[in-house]
């Protein structure tokens, strides 16, 4: 098998780097080695860049209607090439056929709101608002923009960028992670094909050296990160001091409450499938669930669920999760493993040593599962982007928010219950942005903006939604008056008034 070396795209096509500095992508089932990826140059940035600043003086121009247009193709395209995406994505990231799937499926959301750009980027009018004077908006892109993503989901979080920040007009430079990039590239031709004009979309790779140089470039307006806590701070600092607008969802430690009078079998199910689906490795995943009162005596039935579930290669299409996706990641999660059984946490399922048949490299970690922990475990203030759940108990619901409510992380949140009130009450009294009720991974569909809080965000406006639109353009306003010809003036006026 070839190993395919990853290029650039820049100027509308396939461009190979010239970097010196080049890394593996590996396949984590197996460890063979599937495509290298350079670490470009900062002068290749820089020519992205470039390219992007160029395109934006004719793009800008382009008629709502042809934008629109284009994204209506690129949504026929994605829909055409699911498998061929998915397939990249389970090659080098490792989830699962229906997981990566379901994470195109996900992504083809947001190019699908993308096509209604005729009604989003629409302005505001005051006909008249003074003495025959009108006032009115200009929802106008901002230049180029850039995304920086997180490797756990290679076409969703492009999604989350890029569509509606080329549908508004800006241009725009991506760098996707360098651990499973061929999905995300393959992403960018089916736009190019489905008539993104050369420039307006370019793609560059690379590390810290990379993503701080575009941090800093005076010629990026906005940056748009999703990835870890640390470097997302590190980056909206150094974004912010540039003078750039800036998002940055970061890290996340969600909670599902599940109350006593929920659905027993559904709330299992559920809870199951969204702490280890992936392996763990979703921003979303919950990896605390919070039994209160009698709940408590469903813990079980978690147990039974974890150990029943099939750990295989993401081509196994019966596999309900995958290996994570390096040696390094399974190293760091079986440490924190570790961790928790030495500070007191009571490990009832264990994940380690996970052995797969057909597979003695995979990076497999199995469904993990502790009871008895504590909010000063590691296991449980860090972030495991593994197979882990922490189960806690809690006597009442009152409990249960003061407990989430307590940590500093605000990605999402779900309950599982029967009862109206208790959802009302926890909707309201819960400071989490994204809250799920009966739902187990609480991510809004794309015309709803992703609304992350508390330390899991930085910035004011999140991807996807009304708010997407907003980051992504600025709001000129005009005041405007027309007199009538040869309109003789009555005299200076030098008040404020337009009366």
């Amino acid at each position: 098998m070839s190993v395919r070396e990853i290029p650039m795209y820049l100027d509308g096509q396939q461009v190979p780097s010239q970097s010196q500095e080049w890394r593996d992508v590996v396949n984590p089932a197996t460890q063979k080695v599937v495509a290298r990826v350079p670490f470009c140059t900062l002068e290749e940035v820089d020519r992205a860049v470039a390219s992007a600043q160029e395109a934006f003086k004719t793009w800008r121009k382009v008629p709502l209607a042809k934008r629109m247009r284009i994204m209506l193709k690129l949504q026929a395209l994605i829909r055409e090439h699911t498998g061929e995406l998915a397939a990249l994505i389970t090659e080098e990231h490792g989830k699962t056929l229906p997981d990566a799937e379901g994470e195109v499926g996900r992504g083809l959301e947001v190019v699908e709101h993308a096509c209604s750009i005729t009604s989003l980027q629409l302005g505001e009018l005051a006909e008249n608002a003074a003495n025959e004077v009108d006032v009115y908006t200009l929802n106008q892109p901002l230049g180029v923009g850039a995304g920086i993503t997180a490797f756990n989901f290679p076409i969703m979080l492009p999604c989350f960028m890029f569509p509606l920040a080329i549908a508004t007009g800006n241009t725009f430079v991506l760098k996707p992670s360098e651990q499973d990039p061929s999905s995300t590239m393959r992403l960018v031709e089916l736009a190019h094909e489905a008539g993104v004009p050369a420039g307006v979309l370019n793609v560059v790779h690379g590390g810290p050296d990379v993503a701080n140089h575009i941090a800093d470039h005076p010629d990026i307006k906005a940056l748009s990160f999703i990835g870890s806590t640390h470097v997302g701070t590190q980056l909206y600092r150094r974004a912010s001091e540039a003078g750039k607008r800036m998002q940055s969802m970061m890290g996340a430690k969600n909670h599902c409450v599940v109350m006593p009078d929920a659905n027993r079998s559904q709330a299992i199910n559920n809870l199951l499938g969204s702490a280890f689906g992936a392996a763990g490795q979703r921003c979303m995943a919950n990896s605390v669930v919070v039994l209160v009162g009698e709940a408590r005596e469903w813990l079980d039935d978690l147990v039974e669920g974890a150990r029943n579930m099939k750990v295989g290669p993401g081509t196994q299409r019966d596999a309900d999760l995958g290996p994570l996706v390096s040696p390094a990641a399974k190293e760091r999660v079986e440490g924190l493993i570790a961790t928790g059984e030495q500070e007191g946490a009571k490990l009832l399922v264990d994940g380690r040593g996970c052995q797969v048949e057909g597979y003695p490299d995979g990076n497999f970690v199995g469904p993990t599962l502790f009871s008895e922990v504590t909010p000063e475990m590691t296991i449980y203030r860090e972030e495991i982007f593994g197979p882990v759940l922490c189960v806690v108990s809690v006597d009442t619901l009152d409990e249960a928010i003061d407990f989430i409510n307590a940590n500093p992380n605000g990605n999402g949140t779900s309950i599982f219950t029967n009862s109206g009130w208790v959802a009302r009450r926890f909707e309201t009294d819960i400071d989490v942005g994204q809250v799920g009720i009966n739902v187990p991974i609480p991510v809004p569909v794309a015309y709803f903006s992703f609304t992350g809080s508390r330390a899991s965000k930085l910035g004011d406006l999140g991807p996807n939604g009304k708010q997407a639109i907003q980051f992504w353009t600025q709001t000129k306003t005009v005041t405007a008056r027309w007199f009538e010809p040869e309109n003789v003036s009555s005299g200076i006026n030098s008040t404020i008034s337009l009366h």
